[in-house]
Protein backbone atom coordinates (compact mmCIF):
# COMPACT_ATOMS: atom_id res chain seq x y z
CA UNK A 1 0.00 0.00 0.00
CA UNK A 2 3.28 2.34 0.92
CA UNK A 3 5.07 1.70 -2.51
CA UNK A 4 1.39 2.56 -4.23
CA UNK A 5 0.73 5.39 -2.35
CA UNK A 6 4.58 6.98 -2.81
CA UNK A 7 4.42 6.26 -6.47
CA UNK A 8 0.95 7.75 -7.10
CA UNK A 9 3.02 11.07 -5.02
CA UNK A 10 5.65 10.85 -7.35
CA UNK A 11 3.68 11.10 -10.36
CA UNK A 12 1.46 13.68 -9.20
CA UNK A 13 4.83 15.91 -8.05
CA UNK A 14 5.90 15.25 -12.15
CA UNK A 15 2.39 16.16 -13.45
CA UNK A 16 2.67 19.61 -11.56
CA UNK A 17 6.69 19.87 -12.59
CA UNK A 18 5.44 19.01 -15.94
CA UNK A 19 2.35 21.57 -15.88
CA UNK A 20 4.63 24.32 -14.17
CA UNK A 21 7.34 23.94 -16.90
CA UNK A 22 4.78 24.67 -19.51
CA UNK A 23 3.62 27.39 -18.17
CA UNK A 24 6.76 29.06 -18.18
CA UNK A 25 7.32 27.83 -21.45
CA UNK A 26 4.47 29.86 -22.90
CA UNK A 27 5.16 32.87 -20.66
CA UNK A 28 8.82 32.78 -22.41
CA UNK A 29 7.11 32.12 -26.06
CA UNK A 30 5.24 35.32 -25.16
CA UNK A 31 7.99 37.61 -24.95
CA UNK A 32 8.83 36.67 -28.21
CA UNK A 33 5.35 36.51 -29.91
CA UNK A 34 5.59 39.39 -32.41
CA UNK A 35 8.83 38.10 -33.50
CA UNK A 36 8.86 35.87 -36.79
CA UNK A 37 5.91 33.31 -37.04
CA UNK A 38 3.57 35.27 -35.13
CA UNK A 39 0.56 35.14 -37.63
CA UNK A 40 0.23 31.45 -37.84
CA UNK A 41 0.46 31.58 -33.89
CA UNK A 42 -2.44 33.95 -33.46
CA UNK A 43 -4.67 32.11 -35.91
CA UNK A 44 -4.54 29.48 -33.27
CA UNK A 45 -4.96 31.47 -30.54
CA UNK A 46 -8.08 32.87 -32.59
CA UNK A 47 -9.49 28.83 -32.79
CA UNK A 48 -8.86 28.61 -29.23
CA UNK A 49 -10.55 31.45 -27.91
CA UNK A 50 -13.32 30.86 -30.36
CA UNK A 51 -13.73 27.34 -29.90
CA UNK A 52 -13.83 27.68 -25.82
CA UNK A 53 -15.05 30.87 -25.24
CA UNK A 54 -17.89 32.05 -28.08
CA UNK A 55 -19.25 28.02 -28.28
CA UNK A 56 -19.45 27.77 -25.07
CA UNK A 57 -21.67 30.95 -24.32
CA UNK A 58 -25.23 29.27 -24.89
CA UNK A 59 -24.29 26.89 -21.92
CA UNK A 60 -22.61 29.24 -19.47
CA UNK A 61 -25.68 31.85 -20.15
CA UNK A 62 -28.68 29.13 -19.53
CA UNK A 63 -26.85 28.06 -16.08
CA UNK A 64 -26.01 31.14 -14.93
CA UNK A 65 -30.15 32.50 -15.79
CA UNK A 66 -31.21 29.27 -13.95
CA UNK A 67 -28.64 29.67 -11.01
CA UNK A 68 -29.43 32.96 -10.56
CA UNK A 69 -33.30 31.81 -10.44
CA UNK A 70 -32.87 29.11 -8.40
CA UNK A 71 -30.48 31.49 -5.71
CA UNK A 72 -33.12 34.48 -5.37
CA UNK A 73 -36.14 31.74 -5.22
CA UNK A 74 -34.21 30.15 -2.18
CA UNK A 75 -33.11 33.84 -0.80
CA UNK A 76 -36.94 34.90 -0.81
CA UNK A 77 -38.14 31.65 1.20
CA UNK A 78 -36.13 31.94 3.73
CA UNK A 79 -36.44 35.31 4.28
CA UNK A 80 -38.94 37.01 2.17
CA UNK A 81 -38.56 39.70 -0.20
CA UNK A 82 -35.25 41.22 0.81
CA UNK A 83 -33.65 42.94 -2.16
CA UNK A 84 -30.80 44.17 -0.67
CA UNK A 85 -29.62 40.74 1.01
CA UNK A 86 -30.69 38.94 -2.54
CA UNK A 87 -28.24 41.13 -4.03
CA UNK A 88 -25.46 40.89 -1.31
CA UNK A 89 -26.10 37.01 -1.18
CA UNK A 90 -25.32 36.74 -5.70
CA UNK A 91 -22.11 38.60 -4.78
CA UNK A 92 -21.37 36.30 -2.01
CA UNK A 93 -22.01 32.94 -3.84
CA UNK A 94 -21.76 33.54 -7.18
CA UNK A 95 -19.34 36.25 -7.92
CA UNK A 96 -16.49 34.45 -5.69
CA UNK A 97 -17.27 31.15 -5.65
CA UNK A 98 -19.91 29.96 -8.06
CA UNK A 99 -18.98 31.95 -11.24
CA UNK A 100 -15.46 30.61 -11.73
CA UNK A 101 -16.01 27.22 -10.87
CA UNK A 102 -18.74 26.18 -12.63
CA UNK A 103 -17.26 28.20 -15.65
CA UNK A 104 -13.91 26.20 -15.17
CA UNK A 105 -16.04 22.86 -14.97
CA UNK A 106 -18.10 23.59 -18.17
CA UNK A 107 -14.55 24.70 -19.85
CA UNK A 108 -13.04 21.63 -18.73
CA UNK A 109 -15.78 19.27 -19.99
CA UNK A 110 -15.54 21.10 -23.51
CA UNK A 111 -12.50 22.55 -24.46
CA UNK A 112 -10.30 20.11 -21.90
CA UNK A 113 -11.52 16.81 -23.32
CA UNK A 114 -10.81 18.37 -26.59
CA UNK A 115 -7.09 19.69 -26.24
CA UNK A 116 -5.94 16.28 -24.35
CA UNK A 117 -7.42 14.89 -27.34
CA UNK A 118 -5.97 16.71 -30.14
CA UNK A 119 -2.61 16.89 -28.71
CA UNK A 120 -2.63 13.06 -28.20
CA UNK A 121 -3.76 12.06 -31.76
CA UNK A 122 -1.15 14.66 -33.11
CA UNK A 123 1.24 12.79 -31.39
CA UNK A 124 0.50 9.38 -32.47
CA UNK A 125 0.03 10.73 -36.14
CA UNK A 126 3.45 12.40 -36.09
CA UNK A 127 2.67 15.24 -36.30
CA UNK A 128 4.31 17.17 -33.69
CA UNK A 129 7.48 15.23 -34.94
CA UNK A 130 7.10 16.54 -38.42
CA UNK A 131 6.78 20.42 -36.88
CA UNK A 132 9.92 19.81 -34.19
CA UNK A 133 11.76 18.50 -37.61
CA UNK A 134 10.35 21.44 -39.93
CA UNK A 135 12.22 23.91 -36.77
CA UNK A 136 9.20 25.36 -35.79
CA UNK A 137 9.11 25.60 -31.81
CA UNK A 138 6.51 23.60 -30.49
CA UNK A 139 6.48 25.51 -26.98
CA UNK A 140 5.01 28.62 -29.50
CA UNK A 141 2.85 27.18 -31.96
CA UNK A 142 0.95 24.37 -30.05
CA UNK A 143 1.29 25.50 -26.18
CA UNK A 144 1.06 29.44 -26.08
CA UNK A 145 -2.25 29.68 -28.25
CA UNK A 146 -3.85 26.89 -26.37
CA UNK A 147 -2.90 28.44 -22.84
CA UNK A 148 -3.73 32.03 -23.52
CA UNK A 149 -6.63 31.84 -25.34
CA UNK A 150 -8.18 29.05 -22.65
CA UNK A 151 -7.74 31.32 -20.02
CA UNK A 152 -8.97 34.51 -22.09
CA UNK A 153 -11.74 32.94 -22.51
CA UNK A 154 -12.45 31.58 -18.78
CA UNK A 155 -12.22 35.04 -17.88
CA UNK A 156 -14.21 36.81 -20.58
CA UNK A 157 -17.11 33.30 -19.65
CA UNK A 158 -16.80 33.80 -16.35
CA UNK A 159 -17.91 37.79 -16.38
CA UNK A 160 -20.81 36.75 -18.83
CA UNK A 161 -21.93 33.98 -16.29
CA UNK A 162 -21.77 36.57 -13.00
CA UNK A 163 -23.59 39.74 -15.24
CA UNK A 164 -26.00 36.76 -16.53
CA UNK A 165 -26.85 35.30 -13.37
CA UNK A 166 -27.48 38.80 -11.80
CA UNK A 167 -29.69 40.02 -14.61
CA UNK A 168 -32.00 36.31 -13.90
CA UNK A 169 -31.82 37.26 -10.79
CA UNK A 170 -33.04 40.66 -10.79
CA UNK A 171 -36.02 39.58 -13.22
CA UNK A 172 -37.35 36.91 -11.07
CA UNK A 173 -37.19 39.08 -8.10
CA UNK A 174 -38.74 42.28 -9.49
CA UNK A 175 -41.38 40.09 -12.14
CA UNK A 176 -41.91 37.53 -9.30
CA UNK A 177 -41.62 39.08 -5.99
CA UNK A 178 -42.15 42.88 -6.90
CA UNK A 179 -38.75 43.90 -5.34
CA UNK A 180 -37.67 47.19 -6.70
CA UNK A 181 -34.63 47.71 -8.52
CA UNK A 182 -32.86 50.06 -6.14
CA UNK A 183 -32.92 47.87 -3.49
CA UNK A 184 -31.59 44.87 -5.24
CA UNK A 185 -28.72 46.79 -6.59
CA UNK A 186 -28.06 48.52 -3.21
CA UNK A 187 -27.42 45.10 -2.16
CA UNK A 188 -24.67 44.37 -5.11
CA UNK A 189 -22.94 47.76 -4.81
CA UNK A 190 -22.54 47.83 -0.86
CA UNK A 191 -21.05 44.21 -0.92
CA UNK A 192 -19.13 44.37 -4.02
CA UNK A 193 -15.69 45.94 -2.81
CA UNK A 194 -11.73 45.41 -3.82
CA UNK A 195 -11.52 41.89 -2.13
CA UNK A 196 -14.11 40.65 -4.47
CA UNK A 197 -13.06 42.05 -7.18
CA UNK A 198 -9.49 41.43 -6.77
CA UNK A 199 -10.68 37.35 -5.55
CA UNK A 200 -12.87 37.45 -8.47
CA UNK A 201 -10.27 37.96 -11.14
CA UNK A 202 -7.33 36.05 -9.36
CA UNK A 203 -9.85 32.89 -9.46
CA UNK A 204 -10.56 33.13 -13.26
CA UNK A 205 -7.18 34.10 -14.49
CA UNK A 206 -5.60 30.98 -12.33
CA UNK A 207 -8.23 28.46 -13.82
CA UNK A 208 -7.51 29.45 -17.40
CA UNK A 209 -4.04 28.77 -16.71
CA UNK A 210 -3.82 25.56 -14.98
CA UNK A 211 -6.79 23.58 -17.05
CA UNK A 212 -4.88 24.60 -20.33
CA UNK A 213 -1.59 23.58 -18.87
CA UNK A 214 -3.34 20.45 -16.85
CA UNK A 215 -4.57 19.21 -20.46
CA UNK A 216 -1.89 20.19 -22.80
CA UNK A 217 0.30 17.97 -20.51
CA UNK A 218 -1.73 15.13 -20.82
CA UNK A 219 -2.16 15.45 -24.57
CA UNK A 220 1.15 15.72 -24.78
CA UNK A 221 1.96 12.64 -22.69
CA UNK A 222 0.69 10.09 -25.22
CA UNK A 223 3.08 7.98 -26.98
CA UNK A 224 2.08 5.18 -29.55
CA UNK A 225 -1.03 4.18 -28.82
CA UNK A 226 -4.42 5.09 -29.45
CA UNK A 227 -5.50 3.54 -26.32
CA UNK A 228 -3.86 6.08 -24.34
CA UNK A 229 -5.63 8.88 -26.23
CA UNK A 230 -9.35 8.70 -24.07
CA UNK A 231 -7.17 7.60 -21.06
CA UNK A 232 -5.22 11.02 -21.31
CA UNK A 233 -8.39 13.05 -21.40
CA UNK A 234 -9.68 11.67 -18.54
CA UNK A 235 -6.97 11.74 -16.32
CA UNK A 236 -6.84 15.74 -17.95
CA UNK A 237 -10.46 16.23 -16.65
CA UNK A 238 -9.64 14.55 -13.10
CA UNK A 239 -7.18 16.52 -12.18
CA UNK A 240 -8.03 19.42 -14.00
CA UNK A 241 -11.15 19.34 -11.40
CA UNK A 242 -9.05 18.37 -8.69
CA UNK A 243 -6.67 21.44 -9.16
CA UNK A 244 -9.40 24.31 -10.03
CA UNK A 245 -11.10 23.43 -6.22
CA UNK A 246 -7.56 23.00 -4.67
CA UNK A 247 -7.02 26.77 -6.01
CA UNK A 248 -10.24 27.75 -5.02
CA UNK A 249 -9.94 26.67 -1.35
CA UNK A 250 -6.06 28.60 -1.77
CA UNK A 251 -7.35 31.66 -2.86
CA UNK A 252 -10.23 32.33 -0.89
CA UNK A 253 -8.35 31.42 2.59
CA UNK A 254 -4.82 33.32 1.41
CA UNK A 255 -6.46 36.32 -0.05
CA UNK A 256 -9.38 36.28 2.81
CA UNK A 257 -6.09 36.63 4.98
CA UNK A 258 -4.22 39.17 2.65
CA UNK A 259 -7.21 41.54 1.96
CA UNK A 260 -8.86 41.35 5.58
Amino acid sequence: MFTSLGRMAIMRFSIVAQMLALLLQAFRSCLSFFGQGRVPIRLVLYKQIYFTGLQAVTIIVSIAVILGTVIIAQVVSLVGANGSLAGKILIWVVLRELAPLLTAMIVIARSGTAIATELGYMRINGEIDAIEMLGIPTDRYLILPRIFGVTMAVVVLTVYFVLTAFAGGFLVASIGWHIPYEQFFQGILSSLGSKEIVVFCTKSILFGLFISATCCCYGLSVRSSATEVPQAATRAVITSLFIIFLLDGLVTYVLSLALA
